[in-house]
């Protein structure tokens, strides 16, 4: 991580003519790629590095086109030689998921979702014209063999996970029919094919723009519009739903050369509602069951009952009983809840004591009167303590914490730790257990199990609402405050 935030100084210089003043890592998301703010006190520009030099040529292609066209992209403002890493402008830290997470369900909120998709009819028409498709990632276009490459992920990463019974054969024989009704629609332009609200930056002037659409093709329009009205996490009501994708459709008319026909439009759309839906959750089982990353795993029920919630009201307009029958299999309630976690109530006695200590001193006492839990030693991460800036700090300064998320195998410990414990705290809540402990060990207790209780307290608190009493044993006799709320003194 240091050589390549080294490089990324060193772009910055050459573009700027100085050092950056700060230089600050952003959370990474779903891609291997790295982000960066960089700034020189007054303007900050964003860094990125993508060792698929394939993807960023597509992006920086992607970005220079459109912005000349004066679409809601940032401008791309170096690159360095090696195609690995590159500058672009800074819309901020605030998504329209943000906006509507934080406001919620309000007239604001909705017109910059209405913003959104009338500036998203404008990336697909004007965007589209002249583009060089063959300078996608993967597909020129979003045809039959894309749209079966989404079904494809999500029966071997979600389907067969669930080991229930059906028809291959005739359920690859209906994949295919509905790829072959969906590849003919009357209108292909250029597709986003990520299009969703964390994409979606809204800068303090409500203003929005565009990131993360470098897996962009030829395609047709309905795909994005699904994407941003189904997002599971979003979770928009259905009225919102239906005016927005009216919204959508009128803006859109304005910019192509004919009447658009509706019916035809949303009889597509409720295709490509369903093809996304399927490769939401195919990523999510990807994600979460093989790679075993927690928080993907926690959405799967989110992304079920908006499945269910489609499926029960739309009509496909082909016949594919296999498909439906399959459908039916993963929207049913025994599927929903092995993937639903168990939720702790006010009336629910169990309270996780988490601590964290050193082994060079004392372990925690267990006062409670049913004894046990587990003890991890995090003395197998590399020691952030080793490292001369980082020696004075804790596992809640954010160099440190960088440093083990992002040089360290911290992470698969972690989620190892949480599916360990994850097992317990549900059968606890299920039994009416009052007491369970858990405890993390390192060297010094300054680092490392501090970073890993903090960690697991608040994975408990978001999946399980469970009371945590969170102690760090050495750090208390400097007065350190618990930063999670409602903890249990």
């Amino acid at each position: 991580m240091q050589e390549i935030i080294d490089n990324i100084k060193s772009l910055y210089r050459q573009w700027k003519g100085s050092d950056p003043a700060s230089l600050d890592v952003l959370q990474q998301s779903g891609s291997e790629r790295r982000y960066f703010r960089l700034s020189d006190g007054n303007e900050s520009v964003i860094g990125t590095y993508g060792a698929n030099t394939r993807e960023n040529e597509t992006f920086t292609y992607f970005s220079r086109d459109f912005k000349s066209k004066q679409l809601p992209v940032p401008q791309l403002l170096t690159i360095s030689e090696d195609g690995m890493y590159y500058l672009q402008e800074d819309f901020g830290d605030i998504s329209l998921l943000n906006h509507l997470e934080t406001k919620g369900l309000v007239p604001e909120v909705y017109a910059l979702f209405r913003q959104s998709l009338e500036a998203l009819a404008q990336l697909q028409v004007k965007g589209d014209k002249g583009l060089d498709y063959s300078k996608c990632l993967t597909n020129r276009e979003f045809g039959k063999q894309a749209i079966m490459a989404d079904l494809l992920y999500f029966k071997y990463y979600f389907l067969d996970a669930l080991r229930k019974p059906y028809d291959k054969q005739k359920l690859i024989d209906d994949f295919e029919a509905l790829s072959n009704y969906l590849t003919h629609t009357e209108y292909k332009y250029f597709m986003f094919r990520d299009f969703q609200s964390r994409n979606i930056m809204v800068t303090p002037d409500n203003q929005v723009h565009f990131i993360d659409y470098q897996g962009g093709m030829k395609g047709a329009p309905q795909y994005d519009v699904a994407s941003m009205l189904w997002q599971a996490r979003a979770n928009l009501p259905e009225d919102w739903k239906q005016n927005l994708l009216e919204d959508y459709m009128n803006a859109f008319e304005k910019l192509i050369p004919s009447t658009l026909d509706r019916g035809i439009f949303r009889s597509q759309y409720n295709g490509y509602v369903l093809i996304r839906l399927l490769q939401v959750l195919g990523a999510y089982g990807f994600r979460g069951l093989f790679e075993r990353k927690a928080q993907f795993l926690t959405s799967i029920p989110l992304a079920l009952r908006n499945l269910r919630s489609f499926f029960g009201n739309q009509s496909l307009g082909i016949a594919v009983p296999e498909f439906r029958k399959v459908l039916n299999i993963c929207v049913a309630d025994e599927i929903i809840d092995h993937f639903t976690p168990v939720q702790a109530t006010d009336d629910t006695p169990l309270v996780v004591h988490v601590a964290s200590f050193s082994f060079k001193k004392s372990m925690p006492e267990d006062s409670s009167d049913n004894g046990g839990g587990f003890v991890f030693d995090c003395r197998g991460i590399l020691n952030p303590g080793r490292v001369e800036s980082m020696k004075t700090k804790t596992g809640r300064d954010k160099e440190v914490k960088d440093f083990l998320e992002q040089q360290t195998r911290m992470p698969d410990f972690l989620n190892s730790v949480f599916d360990i414990v994850d097992i317990t705290v549900e059968d606890y809540i299920k039994r009416g257990f009052a007491s369970l402990m858990v405890s993390f060990g390192c060297t010094g207790g300054q680092h490392r199990s501090v970073y890993a209780a903090d960690a697991l307290a608040r994975h408990l608190r978001n999946k399980f609402k469970v009371k945590i009493e969170l102690r760090h044993l050495v750090q208390d006799a400097c007065n350190w405050q618990n930063p999670l709320p409602g903890k249990v003194s």
